[in-house]
C-alpha cells in the first residue's frame, strides 16, 4: 500500500506558494484526502511493526492528540507568520511520555525527501539561554533537570 503519493507532496509544495488561511480553507479537502488520511493509515498500520522493534512504542492514529503533528504552526514568536508547516510529520514516543520531547522515533514528509529518525535525549533550556542535552538515562530517572550544558 502506498501512503505518501506526489498528490502529497504536489499538496505541500502549493501550501509553500500559498500559505494563508484563505487558501488552506478552500484546500481543506485536499489536505484531508491527500495528507491527514493518508499519515494517519500510514500510523495505524505502522503500530504492530512498532510492537515488534520495542513494546514500549506507541502509534497513536487519532486525528488530534495522535501521534501526527499538526498542521497548524505556533507563530506566537516566530519572526515568519506563515500559518501552516509545509512539511507532515509524526512522532511515536514512549509509552510512559506523550510529550513531542520525549524519547521515540519520528518521521517527516516534506518536498525534497522524507526523514526519519530517532530521538533519545531531550534539549533543554539552560537559566543562561544555551541549549543543554538531558541524556536518556536522566529522563527515564526522571532527572531531566540534570542537563549537561
Amino acid at each position: 500500500m502506498s501512503y505518501f503519493t506526489p498528490d502529497l507532496f504536489k499538496f505541500l509544495k502549493d501550501l509553500k506558494a500559498h500559505n494563508t488561511r484563505p487558501w488552506f480553507e478552500s484546500n481543506k479537502p485536499r489536505y484531508e484526502e491527500d495528507v491527514k488520511e493518508p499519515m494517519l493509515r500510514f500510523i495505524t498500520d505502522l503500530g504492530p511493526r512498532l510492537k515488534k522493534i520495542s513494546p514500549y512504542l506507541t502509534a497513536d492514529s487519532r486525528p488530534a492528540g495522535g501521534s501526527m503533528f499538526r498542521i497548524y504552526r505556533d507563530v506566537r514568536f516566530s519572526k515568519d507568520k506563515s500559518p501552516y508547516k509545509t512539511n507532515v510529520g509524526a512522532h511515536f514516543s514512549h509509552v510512559r511520555e506523550k510529550d513531542v520531547h520525549a524519547p521515540g522515533l519520528y518521521c517527516i514528509c516534506h518536498r525534497g525527501s522524507p526523514l526519519a529518525g530517532a530521538a533519545c535525549g531531550i534539549l533543554k533550556r539552560t537559566p543562561s539561554g544555551r541549549c543543554a542535552t538531558v541524556s536518556s538515562r536522566a529522563w527515564r530517572s526522571g532527572r531531566a533537570s540534570n542537563a549537561q550544558a
